[in-house]
């Protein structure tokens, strides 16, 4: 790795140069992000999983510029063109856009206005005007008449000078550098709807005349302009006033009262409003594209995160409904180990007597299958469908729950599903999903692309490949955090163990159904395409409860084991004993099991585990239930305190569920009484809040709500 990028990423994230030095050999060497932040602490210094992701992906960036570097210098080497002084700034770039400026003047083009020119000849006398040393500009452009190449007067001359002049403008570095900053710190985001688009676009009437400035503009805005424009509902311009930015370029080239200042001065005029302002808008448009862009994967991953961490039921037996008014509503009924063991179809929203049916099967299957929990789909039919369980008079110690179905039918649709349940319809493979939800959300979803699951804003706008990589982290960073169970984990949430990936997690789940149950981890050792590398970096995460080893069920990773061992056989216990004996771990002095590679954060960390091996970090599951006397929006008045879950935050708000098919928006100046810079301050995904209705529009089918304790006014900053 380059000491000066290994300098300047230390710089830019405020850590030591040789914690980015060793997090960027473990990267090199194949480590992945969960493994190092969790058992690499000695090697980085603590570093988070957060900091360890941005060196990644910076180390990533720097190589896209040394890569864009070598190439130029390459290319600007076989046609003669570099001298020292070039290779010099082209080395010492350190942004892309600096990189581009430099080389702009020598890229290959097709043939310009000002190319043309100087085959007729004409460089000298662009060269004559823009020294502006008293010349006559007239006089020097009349010898260069010359009829044979097209110049038959002085204005032909002047023309063709003037058009040199613009490019040599538009390809000075330092000139196009001030005038970019100006585009991003003082440019104006300009949106108007395209003509006879009115009443086509009315989802964007909101930009239909409008102008902010570009640092102001928040990204869901921005993601939303693109849009309307991609749709060609809208048009769009970022520029700042052009009053500023020619006069930045006037004082740069233009030296007044010689006699050439005004054939300069058009000269550069030309150069912004043909060539330096539209490049400089598109370069302006892919930056402020990609800021949007970020903002909204990083909501868009927190999003993600809070959903993938919900709180699990636990292995339960379940009863999962997924509601329908003419179809029926799909039952199914899951065992412990979340197989399914029965399904069929009632039709509680029907005729009194389909319902009163309906009510007679729901008691003998959860009498018959001793069912411990009722998982409903939030989905078409669900509230009445829930208000019909809870009538039934079921036991009250039995609890029913609302799951968020979002990408279940995407999920139903799948290879995954299909492979799992061949014989069963989507229907049938719908309602397992929505109880496996309930049972364990992060083991369900991970079955279903991220972009899916409804927890984003603008996922198909957003650079697609920085989306997936993004979401890719946390799903992965969840998995880890969590553990899997070896034995009962699907292929695909094995997949998402640091160091697996689809044909390690695939060989996992044949290997199992070939031999039967892991004993241990080294058993995985056994596994196809499994190697010594995989294993290291997947171990401590995967769990084999109930095996031969007892260290297996928790998060000490094997590489550790004979600490453990040691620290067992100083105390004349066993391994079992030191589990679970408090006291004999408080007896252990860390400090006599260091090492030059075992510091004291992995030893704590060690200690921390045997107290509660394998422990889930996932908060306790809470039963919720929605206002009985609100099934759907015409049931909404203004005033009403409901409870609700917040099923979405946006960088605008956030969006809440309170049972009428329909989520409600709470407003960022809504969500407290206090001025809210980023909602995520305040709600997370999938919290239980309570909101008061401030305004129903059924025209729009649109919901208001409010957090804050007050009126409902807007908080001030």
């Amino acid at each position: 790795m380059n000491e000066e990028h290994l300098k300047r990423i230390s710089d830019e994230l405020k850590i030591k140069v040789n914690q980015v030095r060793a997090t960027a050999e473990l990267l090199g060497d194949g480590g992945t992000v969960p493994f190092i932040a969790r058992y690499r602490k000695e090697v980085t210094g603590s570093l988070d999983e957060v900091a360890i992701t941005s060196i990644r992906d910076r180390i990533d960036q720097l190589a896209e510029l040394d890569k864009r570097r070598a190439a130029i210098l390459k290319s600007l080497e076989e046609r003669e063109l570099l001298t020292d002084e070039l290779r010099e700034s082209l080395l010492a770039a350190e942004a892309m856009t600096a990189l581009e400026d430099l080389y702009l003047p020598y890229r290959p083009k097709r043939r310009t206005r000002a190319i043309i020119a100087k085959e007729k000849g004409l460089e000298p006398l662009a060269q004559t005007l823009l020294a502006q040393e008293g010349r006559d500009p007239g006089e020097e452009a009349a010898t260069f008449i010359n009829p044979d190449k097209g110049i038959e007067t002085v204005d032909d001359c002047l023309a063709g000078a003037r058009d040199i002049i613009a490019e040599w403008v538009n390809e000075d570095s330092d000139a196009r550098a001030a005038i970019r900053s100006i585009f991003l710190n003082k440019g104006k985001i300009r949106c108007k709807v395209a003509p006879g688009k009115e009443d086509e676009g009315t989802k964007f009437s909101d930009y239909y005349d409008c102008a902010e400035d570009l640092v102001d503009a928040p990204g869901h805005r921005v993601l939303a302009m693109f849009r309307g424009e991609r749709d060609g509902i809208l048009s769009l311009q970022i520029r700042p006033t052009e009053l500023s930015t020619l006069q930045i370029l006037r004082n740069r080239f233009v030296k007044p009262p010689d006699p050439a200042s005004e054939q300069v001065t058009l000269a550069v005029e030309d150069s912004y409003k043909r060539l330096m302002a539209p490049s400089l808008e598109t370069e302006t448009r892919n930056e402020v594209k990609k800021r949007a862009d970020e903002e909204a994967i990083r909501v868009f991953a927190a999003n993600l995160r809070e959903l993938l961490m919900a709180p699990p039921l636990g292995r339960k037996r379940v009863m999962a409904l997924d509601p329908g008014f003419r179809t029926g509503a799909k039952l199914v009924v899951l065992d412990r180990q979340g197989k399914l063991v029965h399904n069929e179809t009632i039709f509680p929203t029907h005729s009194k007597q389909k319902a009163e049916q309906a009510g007679k099967t729901v008691h003998q299957i959860v009498e018959r299958n001793q069912v411990e929990a009722i998982a409903i789909g939030n989905g078409t039919a669900s509230r009445e469908t829930e208000s019909f369980v809870r009538s039934l008079g079921l036991p009250q110690t039995l609890p029913i729950v609302m799951v968020n179905e979002s990408g279940a039918s995407i999920y139903s649709a799948s290879k995954a599903a299909r492979e799992e349940f061949p014989n069963q319809d989507v229907t049938v493979r719908g309602a397992v999903s929505i109880g496996r939800r309930l049972v364990d959300p992060l083991a369900e979803l991970v079955k279903i692309d991220p972009k899916s699951i409804g927890v984003g804003q603008y996922q198909h706008d957003v650079d697609q490949g920085d989306l997936k990589l993004s979401l890719d982290d946390v799903v992965t960073s969840c998995v880890s955090a969590v553990g899997v169970e070896v034995n009962t984990a699907s292929k695909e949430l094995l997949t998402y163990v640091a160091g697996l990936g689809p044909t390690p997690a695939g060989n996992i789940v044949a290997w199992r159904n070939e031999n039967g149950p892991f004993r241990s981890r080294k058993q995985l050792l056994k596994v196809p395409r499994l190697g010594p590398k995989a294993f290291q970096q997947a171990a401590g995460f995967l769990r084999i409860r109930d095996g031969d080893e007892p260290l297996d069920a928790g998060a000490v990773h094997p590489e550790s084991y004979k600490i453990v061992q040691q620290m067992a056989g100083d105390m004349d216990c066993s391994v079992s004993d030191l589990m679970k004996s408090q006291d004999l771990r408080g007896s252990i002095q860390l400090k006599a099991y260091v090492t030059d590679t075992v510091g004291l954060p992995t030893l704590s960390d060690i200690v921390t585990e045997l107290a509660k091996p394998g422990r889930d970090p996932r908060a306790e599951f809470e039963t919720f239930a929605f206002s009985e006397d609100v099934n759907a929006i015409e049931d909404l008045k203004p005033g009403m305190k409901l409870p609700g879950i917040v099923t979405n935050v946006t960088r605008f708000g956030a969006f809440v569920d309170v049972g009428v098919h329909q989520d409600g928006l709470v407003h960022i100046s809504q969500l407290a009484d206090h001025y809210v810079k980023d909602p995520t301050e305040v709600v997370k995904v999938s919290q239980k809040v309570t909101v008061t209705v401030l305004e129903v529009d059924m025209a729009r089918n649109r919901i208001s709500l409010s957090m804050r304790e007050g009126s409902g006014r807007p908080a001030r900053r």
